[in-house]
């Protein structure tokens, strides 16, 4: 990022990108970097609050949690899933928003992981979202300059995903650059796999329309095995974990050509 900036996109584009590694964004830390006034910060705080992007605190802004998580807030098997590798996935889902260049049509999977894909997502603008989760329709709902595609389909409430013929209709229509693919488990010779056969039909169906696969998934996920495979391992192109993962969790997939990136 330049020391100094007068081009409102990229400051907020910088603003979001600080937000999503950091946690919290703070005005005087901002204007130093930007090179911008305290003004000049607070406008741009104030019009990515109007746009739901995040919420405004005494001296800068934090994330903001979409309301219609609101239902879930005591739902003890929602909240583990949601804090289990809380800060993993977050470094993961940064690496994985780096390999989106604008223009590109991205396809996404239910789960954590990809949900703060996502929110990584977001400070990009230009690309096109394929997905058959509603919670990650919902979280763009708010912008205008990324167009979004939802699959349609029966709702499994676990994690708002859309399954079924309709899901599956859709998917065989729809082409992808990259899509990133949270899974149950990932094993160098069984493959991907989920707890849900008719999710995983859908997910083949859409891996299958796209150029690039690219697994994320935190270390709990490598060599462990669910009940469904999505698909064989050999067809991922990258495999974005975290810098716990051990160099024995990820050799098996380094020695099949996959890229292997510890964020």
């Amino acid at each position: 990022m330049p020391a100094k900036t007068d081009n409102l996109v990229a400051r907020q584009e910088y603003i979001l990108r600080r937000l999503q590694e950091l946690g919290s964004v703070d005005i005087d830390d901002l204007c130093s970097t930007l090179g911008a006034s305290i003004a000049t910060i607070r406008r741009d705080l104030e019009d990515l609050e109007q746009r739901s992007l995040l919420r405004r605190i005494r001296g800068g802004a934090v994330p903001i949690g979409p309301l219609f998580y609101e239902p879930f807030r005591h739902d003890a098997s929602f909240q583990d899933k949601v804090s289990s590798f809380a800060e993993e996935k977050r470094r993961i889902a940064i690496a994985a928003a780096a390999l989106v260049q604008p223009g590109q049509t991205i396809a996404l999977s239910g789960g954590t992981t990809t949900t703060e894909v996502v929110r990584s997502l977001q400070a990009l603008s230009g690309i096109t979202i394929i997905t058959n989760t509603v919670n990650v329709a919902m979280e763009l709902s708010n912008r205008k300059d990324i167009e979004v595609i939802v699959t349609g389909g029966h709702l499994r409430g676990n994690w708002f995903t859309l399954i079924g013929p309709l899901a599956n209709a859709a998917a065989e229509m729809l082409f992808a650059d990259i899509m990133f693919l949270g899974v149950d488990g990932i094993d160098a010779k069984r493959g991907l796999t989920c707890t849900n056969a008719a999710e995983a039909e859908v997910l083949r169906n859409l891996a299958y329309h796209s150029k690039t696969k690219v697994v994320v998934a935190d270390r709990s996920k490598l060599g462990a095995t669910s009940k469904y495979r999505l698909c064989p391992t050999q067809e991922i192109d990258n495999l974005i974990t975290d810098t716990g993962a051990s160099d024995a969790a990820i050799s098996p997939f380094k020695k099949m050509g996959i890229v292997v990136t510890r964020a």
